[in-house]
């Protein structure tokens, strides 16, 4: 059976093209293409304010420093690993998921990935990247800020209502052309972000020298009391911002041309980018606070003291399409695919893009950031949930499967191993749900308070420990049944 008449089989079963193997023509992403990619995702407005809070917990610069760097290296690990089946079979995400959950059962982690964490970011970050482009808006052309005379539509102002409209089109544009757009986005985007933080960072440095810095502590914070304590919950805060494009990495790899590429491409892109993070945030929120005499964590806040219009404008612009690109690559292209994987024979992906972006005004998402409580308690579960489920997948891709995927028996009508109870994987759930309550008990019970502290890492390892163990007595009937012809003309695979 040749490719092409493969594909064509599992269209009538009712599978589109978004959710098909790529064919070896579709997979053009080399190294360079995923250096690029997450570096525009790394300086965001949310990140900066995420160091603002590091130097809160009592930690030095330097610390805070090797913490980031630290991260970066478990980032790129799960990012890699994670993204291995879509790099080796061409498959996005939600048949990934599939693979681990079963069709029926893959809805809820791929709902509450792809949907409603991917949804309720895309609309926060559309609002905080409209803030900036308020604030440039504002010295431009002062009057626009008093349309509307204070008076608010669906709980913010008049002003700050039609900017977001206006950004949020601009996010769903670029999630409409999906990867193809989002890379060439980020290839004029990355030296822009590297002249903007690093330009802000000589400039902290020149404002108050390079030793104040290094010895910058918060007014009214005291060392903190257990720096190692303090330093993995750094550490766990930073890999838990990828939480949720950790799990749908294949969706990015899908296009990649072999493994060692998007290996090498995304490892070499994060260590690169969160390295100068790591130094230019650390530079820019110390000398500014120093400079200006007040704790400051947000860079929107330093860009609005400055005098120079075009400096202001520079960075604005910078800033707006750092968040466009991480709201594209972590957000609405993944609630895209999801999506249009509930109808696979209705939806598209362009479908699926249109879908979330609505309903990503319709939650109004300022909502989210009038109570710091709730926002925190939110990453939190989310975090404390999508650890367990890249443990699970992790687990049954390499463990289980050894790293071996039968496409004809993924892409059959049922998009079932018969080994799975009506759809479901009830194992992968037990461990999910074991793992999830143990990551997140610490809420509600005392003892398990440090645990939640770094759930995102106790999520993963628990969960991955478990189902490796769970399964054992079943892997060698699962191979045999699920990898039967894997490596025949049926998988579609890349060269390496």
């Amino acid at each position: 059976m040749n490719r092409s008449n493969e594909k064509e089989i599992y269209r009538e079963r009712g599978y589109t093209d978004d959710l098909l193997p790529k064919d070896p023509e579709q997979r053009t992403w080399k190294a360079f293409n995923y250096f690029t990619l997450w570096m525009g995702s790394v300086h965001n407005v949310p990140n900066y304010l995420m160091v603002g809070g590091f130097f809160i917990l009592g930690l030095s610069t330097m610390n805070i420093m090797f913490a980031i760097v630290l991260s970066s290296i478990c980032i790129a690990f799960i990012m890699v690993m994670n993204g291995a089946a879509g790099s080796k079979y061409g498959i996005p995400f939600p048949m990934l998921l599939r693979a681990s959950y079963g069709i029926k059962g893959s809805l809820f982690p791929g709902i509450l990935r792809g949907c409603v964490a991917a949804i309720m970011w895309f609309g926060l970050q559309c609002f905080t990247g409209s803030l900036a482009l308020l604030i440039l808006i504002g010295k431009i052309w002062p009057e626009f800020l008093n349309i509307g005379n204070g008076e608010t539509y669906m709980g913010v102002t008049i002003p700050a209502f039609m900017v977001f409209i206006i950004f949020w089109a601009m996010n769903v544009a670029i999630g409409l052309g999906g990867g193809k757009v989002l890379n060439k986005l980020t290839a004029i985007l990355n030296p822009c972000i590297y002249i903007l933080f690093g330009g802000m960072a000589i400039w902290s440095i020149s404002l108050v020298g390079i030793q104040p810095i290094l010895d910058y502590i918060p007014n009214g914070i005291s060392e903190a009391p257990s720096k190692v304590f303090f330093f993995f919950i750094v550490i766990n805060s930073v890999v838990a911002v990828w939480a949720a494009p950790a799990v749908n990495a294949s969706d990015f790899t899908q296009y990649s041309s072999s493994f060692k590429k998007q290996a090498f491409g995304q490892t070499a892109g994060l260590l690169v980018a969160y390295l100068l993070f790591a130094i230019s945030s650390v530079c820019i929120l110390a000398g500014a606070s120093i400079h200006y005499g007040v704790d400051t964590w947000n860079v929107l806040d330093i860009v609005q003291k400055w005098d120079s219009l075009y400096a202001s404008l520079f960075a604005v612009i910078v800033i707006l399409m750092a968040t466009i690109s991480t709201n594209a690559a972590g957000n609405i292209i993944p609630a895209g695919y999801q999506i249009a994987s509930l109808y696979p024979s209705k939806l598209t992906y362009r479908h699926g893009v249109i879908i979330a972006s609505i309903i990503s005004v319709l939650i109004m998402p300022w909502k989210l950031i009038e109570n710091q409580d709730s926002i925190y308690t939110f990453l939190d579960i989310i975090g404390g949930i999508l650890g367990p489920v890249v443990g699970v997948m992790l687990s049954h891709y390499f463990i289980v499967m050894r790293t071996k995927i039968n496409l004809d028996v993924l892409y059959t009508k049922a998009g079932d191993y018969k080994f799975y109870e009506h759809g479901f994987n009830i194992t992968a759930f037990v461990v999910t749900v074991i793992a999830v309550i143990f990551s997140l008990g610490g809420k509600i019970i005392p003892i398990l308070e440090p645990v939640s502290r770094v759930s995102w890492f106790a999520g993963v390892i628990l969960a991955f420990v478990l189902y490796s163990l769970f399964k054992k007595d079943t892997t060698k009937a699962i191979q045999k049944e699920a990898l039967l012809n894997a490596d025949s003309d049926i998988a579609i695979k890349n060269p390496a």
